[in-house]
């Protein structure tokens, strides 16, 4: 017993990893509940194109602010909101929806990765935000987190209904007249600002197993909304504070720790759930 009290109190005498379980845990609550209505509406492919798309605006509010937080943010969310209502224009053109997620995904990652190239020097560092790095979170950095994913959560519990019926139900949505336009750049400038939250945890590669995952594991449970998004939320922080032990006792990197235990998590409901797990089903068929 006392083996156990010491190994989960001895990471927590270093501040360094209080800052980076706090930050674990709010980015995984934030990610975890948005990604609820990521999944619901099959905007997968979406959240890991903006995630990418955001390169650009790291490196230069990088450059431009010789490696503030603050500034790297800025960029990453311009970057973001400029991918979103890009996709938006050119899928009124007449070209379906994915293909222009596909067209400004390529594009806005090349130039970010043009653009890492070009600066030697910085390389290394910007590597940090493609794979996380929540361990390096300094205290300005979690007040930034603590600050926007407040917003998120604040905006969906203002829109929840709204969002719940476009979700479900589009055509219903359309009937009742709601902003369905309005809500829809909405909630991709949520997806925006929780990838820019999100970026120091587990880096821009890995953003999309945050928004997806959880989310996903949480729907072969429930597919009761609210119950989704508190069992969703659960995962996502669990996974955070697991992932950066794990990352802490074994030394590996903390991003990938998180989203392997998160994958872990989905591939146990995957086979054993009750009611969508397919070892159950096997068993169902062969009785």
């Amino acid at each position: 017993m006392a083996d156990i009290i010491t190994w989960l109190t001895e990471p927590l005498g270093y501040a360094f990893m209080v800052r980076g379980l706090t930050a674990a845990v709010i980015v995984g609550v934030v990610c975890s509940v948005l990604g609820t209505y990521i999944v619901l509406r099959g905007m997968a492919f979406l959240g890991d194109a903006l995630a990418h798309a955001i390169l650009p605006g790291v490196a230069m509010g990088y450059l431009w602010g010789g490696g503030s937080q603050f500034w790297v943010s800025m960029g990453a969310l311009v970057a973001g909101i400029f991918t979103t209502f890009a996709v938006g224009t050119i899928s009124k053109s007449g070209l379906k929806e994915d293909t222009a997620i596909g067209v400004m995904f390529a594009g806005m990652f090349a130039l970010g990765i043009a653009m890492i190239s070009s600066v030697r020097s910085y390389t290394v560092d910007l590597t940090h935000f493609l794979f996380g790095n929540v361990l390096g979170v300094s205290n300005s950095d979690l007040w930034l987190i603590g600050i926007f994913g407040g917003l998120v959560l604040l905006t969906i519990l203002v829109f929840y209904k709204e969002f719940m019926v476009i979700s479900f139900d589009p055509l219903l949505a359309t009937t009742m007249r709601l902003p369905t336009t309005f809500l829809h750049y909405l909630l991709l400038l949520l997806i925006a600002v929780t990838i820019v939250l999100s970026l120091q945890a587990v880096g821009i590669a890995l953003m999309s197993a945050m928004l997806v995952t959880p989310a996903a594991t949480a729907y072969l449970l429930t597919r009761r909304l609210p119950i989704m998004m508190v069992i969703s939320a659960t995962i996502g922080a669990s996974s955070g504070v697991l992932g950066l032990y794990l990352s802490f006792y074994m030394n590996i990197a903390s991003g990938p720790a998180i989203v392997l235990v998160c994958t872990a998590a989905f591939v146990l409901v995957f086979l054993f759930s009750p009611s969508q797990g397919l070892v159950w089903r096997l068993v169902s068929n062969n009785s």
